[in-house]
């Protein structure tokens, strides 16, 4: 169920960015990329083991949060999958260069933060398009992995754009909560080898959770890793 601020956009403050309401699989029967998650693994790494987790950020670049995110997991050497707005992305090129010389992967998350299945083909895919390009231009790559807002991926957009959608399956609700302690509990109790891990780069709140999960994280042994690498697992 959608909270009802998502639908305003939350946005009034000109600080804080639209954000994602937890995402569902609408789409069962499509030809998509499932999160890659492994059963019945343990929390912890054993011996000889490498547990991976995909970090992954959406909605931003945000003017004052993406660099002082980009600033922990650089100290920290660590690399996350950011899926990018288009409409956010003008002023902020800097902050893009800045991800792509860190080593991130850059995504696509729609230019206006649509949700897919609700538009007519062609919008939806002008919606994908225009964002690839914004990125094109800074970074001379276009994307290749896009996140649906709303985990909406209508199977009929393969005809016009070759991305590979990537969901989620720990929604940590930061953009709902604002609460760095619920953020990380909800990862403590979900996380798991191959969880692909949603957060936003919108809030303070969730910088602050976002470094102390990967520090966490990285004491329990998992290997953080960026999203193109669920095809070589």
């Amino acid at each position: 169920q959608q909270d009802e601020n998502q639908s305003k956009g939350e946005m009034s403050t000109g600080t804080e960015l639209q954000t994602d309401t937890e995402y569902q699989d609408q789409n069962a029967d499509s030809s998509i990329v499932q999160p890659l998650v492994a059963e019945d693994e343990s929390n912890k790494a054993q011996p000889g083991d490498q547990l991976k987790v995909y970090l992954t950020f959406d909605d931003g670049p945000h003017a004052t949060y993406t660099p002082l995110l980009l600033d922990g997991l650089r100290k920290r050497g660590i690399h996350a999958t950011f899926f990018l707005m288009g409409k956010n992305i003008r002023g902020n090129e800097e902050i893009v260069t800045q991800m792509q010389r860190d080593g991130h992967l850059i995504g696509n998350h729609t230019y206006d933060h649509v949700q897919l299945d609700k538009l007519p083909g062609d919008q939806a895919c002008q919606q994908i398009i225009k964002t690839n390009n914004e990125i094109y231009e800074i970074t001379g790559e276009y994307p290749m992995y896009l996140r649906p807002p709303y985990g909406a991926w209508p199977k009929d957009l393969e005809l016009c754009v070759t991305m590979l959608p990537v969901f989620l399956d720990v929604d940590t609700l930061d953009w709902k909560s604002k609460n760095v302690r619920s953020v990380e509990n909800i990862v403590k109790r979900q996380v798991k080898d191959g969880s692909i891990i949603l957060m936003h780069d919108s809030f303070s709140t969730s910088v602050e959770a976002a470094l102390e999960i990967v520090d966490m994280l990285t004491e329990e042994g998992y290997d953080l890793v960026t999203a193109d690498q669920l095809l070589v697992m």
